[in-house]
């Protein structure tokens, strides 16, 4: 199961893991450090009786500063560093190894903490236990997967496991202290006044504003010569509101904001006016009616369209999970065919950091295969091109486009990165309403649906389950044929089959916007960019989304003083 999610979901989940800006130039050690001990530790592994073909080591470095502020309270407020490395060996040989696909198969080894890089000692002492005991799992697993090929039919895909590159050689400085400010009594300051406007209703019981700032730093060695030092930094901010109706029925609103520097966010005017705005839809989320199931036109703004096509298209061309048998492989063979309308053409490209002046999160240099990210035109003009590939190939598509992705502790597959969606017949957003009001009188409805804000979403690409999506909307408006003004609705979700749902996208246009968010699939959380237009889909279906069967709060919650 793939799931996007929004900040808020993700800071919830991993809240202890942001931590101070402390990097040093002393860290460029830590690159010679990797090399020497990769070096000699695959020349004894070469020599064994299932030998070592392939080591890589991966140190991801983060230092930050996160906080968190409710109803006007500050609940968090702490820094810190963390330094994890993760070990990949691969036996065999590249043809078949000890990652051949597997039904079910998550890769993960527990990350091992990364001691200072004024420790070589230290740093030589993790390095061997951890590549002893990947080795061993390795055999294991290397052993296992002959014996689970012996017994089964032949796979349809017989491309390599492994493909075998060019070394590269990028460092870049470390960043310096002080090179990027950030003011901690200050977002303090901002995030109590946010979470403050909470307090607006009663029925809000949940209201809270957060902050996260960070600096990366990402090595990646491997046996073959690469050696990649690569910097990142990033600051979040976001309020998440969740109120609660008289039926039980919990709803929450989220509004977030990313850049790569504190003074590239928006100001605290604009910022207070948004989680104002959000308030007030709570309240009015509060007393709507409940939607009922439906099937008809919608329009999706280009947040919630970014996150629609991230679940029913992206996840469908990361091209490593085609080569699973048990993946639907929904795409795989539609190469050269129309997919979408010939006005459509999407692709990936994790070496923009912008996009229409927005500033997004999936950008970097080189993957954790040490592969350097390139844009991908998956869809031209309607036509499927191009998969999203690692190092792991697949028939026809024999090398890596550097979507080679992972979080610490997990093995790289192939992942999307920043996706945008482009249309070349442009329609404005008051021609998309009105074809809109058109197809609702044609098909005879009362109404149809304008699905506005969205948290995320989630997605089945394999064939046991139905190949099916959900996305999670959370501001949602039925636009009336009659002319009568949009009303707000609640517990609605928006589901389908991928195939289905492509061939009733019609036009796209209007305002763009930008999803900034993680992603969680095989390779753990990674962050990732959604972009684009509004997009008219002739028919969308929803269900009923689930309530929770509690009865309302007893007690009233406390006032502000």
């Amino acid at each position: 199961m793939r799931t996007i999610f929004s900040f808020l979901i993700f800071l919830s989940l991993f809240l202890g893991c942001m931590l101070t800006p402390v990097l040093t130039y002393s860290q460029d050690k830590i690159v010679s450090i990797l090399d020497e001990e990769i070096q000699r530790e695959i020349q004894i592994l070469k020599q064994q009786e299932i030998p070592a073909y392939y080591i890589s080591y991966r140190v991801d470095e983060i230092s930050g500063h996160t906080i968190s502020s409710s109803f006007g309270s500050l609940s968090y407020s702490n820094g810190g560093k963390t330094s994890r490395l993760t070990v990949c060996v691969r036996v065999g040989d590249p043809q078949f190894d000890n990652y051949h696909p597997a039904r079910g198969g998550i890769n993960f080894s527990m990350p091992a903490e990364f001691p200072s890089a004024d420790e070589p000692s230290a740093i030589k002492q993790v390095l061997w236990n951890a590549t002893s005991e990947a080795y061993q799992q390795a055999v294991s697993k290397y052993a296992a997967a002959k014996a689970r090929v012996s017994t089964k039919v032949q796979d349809e895909d017989k491309s390599p496991d492994y493909t075998l590159e060019t070394a590269k050689n990028y460092i870049e400085p470390p960043i310096k202290p002080g090179d990027i400010k950030f003011d901690i009594p200050y977002w303090e300051s901002r995030l109590k006044k946010y979470s403050a406007v909470f307090f607006k209703d009663s029925a809000i019981f949940n209201g809270t504003s957060t902050c996260s700032f960070q600096i990366g730093r990402k090595y990646f060695v491997s046996s073959d010569g690469d050696k990649i030092a690569q910097n990142s930094t990033s600051i979040r901010v976001g309020f998440n509101g969740t109120i609660k109706a008289k039926d039980g029925m919990e709803m929450p609103l989220n509004e977030s904001y990313f850049a790569s520097k504190p003074d590239g966010l928006p100001s605290d005017e604009i910022m207070t006016k948004d989680v104002k705005t959000l308030v007030n839809d709570l309240i009015l989320l509060k007393t709507a009616p409940v939607a009922e199931p439906y099937s008809g036109p919608a329009l999706l703004t280009g947040k919630a369209a970014g996150v629609f096509f991230h679940e029913i298209f992206g996840h469908r061309v990361e091209g490593q999970r085609l080569k699973n048998e048990d993946d639907a492989q929904t795409f795989k063979k539609k190469i050269n065919e129309q997919v979408l309308p010939t006005a459509l053409s999407l692709f990936c490209d994790p070496q923009i950091n912008t996009y229409a002046q927005m500033e997004l999160s999936g950008s970097y240099v080189y993957d954790e295969q040490g592969s350097k990210g390139q844009r991908v035109d998956m869809v031209k003009d309607g036509v499927l091109r191009d998969f999203l590939m690692s190092r792991t190939p697949i028939n026809n598509f024999a090398k890596s486009n550097g979507h080679g992705r992972a979080m610490a502790g997990m093995q790289p597959t192939a992942r999307q990165s920043n996706l945008v969606v482009e249309t070349s017949q442009p329609k404005t957003s008051e021609e998309l309403h009105a074809e809109l009001i058109r197809l609702i009188k044609e098909r005879n409805k009362t109404y149809g649906y304008l699905f506005d804000k969205v948290v995320g979403g989630f997605t089945s690409t394999g064939r046991f389950m139905p190949n099916a999506f959900n996305i999670t909307p959370t501001l949602v408006y039925k636009v009336y044929a009659d002319g009568r003004p949009d009303e707000i609705v609640r517990g609605v979700d928006l589901v389908g089959t991928p195939l289905a749902i492509f061939s009733q996208i019609d036009q796209a246009g209007g305002k763009i916007e930008t999803f900034n968010g993680f992603c969680g699939a095989e390779s753990g959380s990674i962050p990732v960019a959604c972009v684009s237009p509004m997009v008219l889909v002739k028919v969308i279906e929803t269900q009923k989304k689930s309530k929770s069967q509690e009865k309302p709060i007893i007690l009233p919650r406390p006032d502000m003083e």
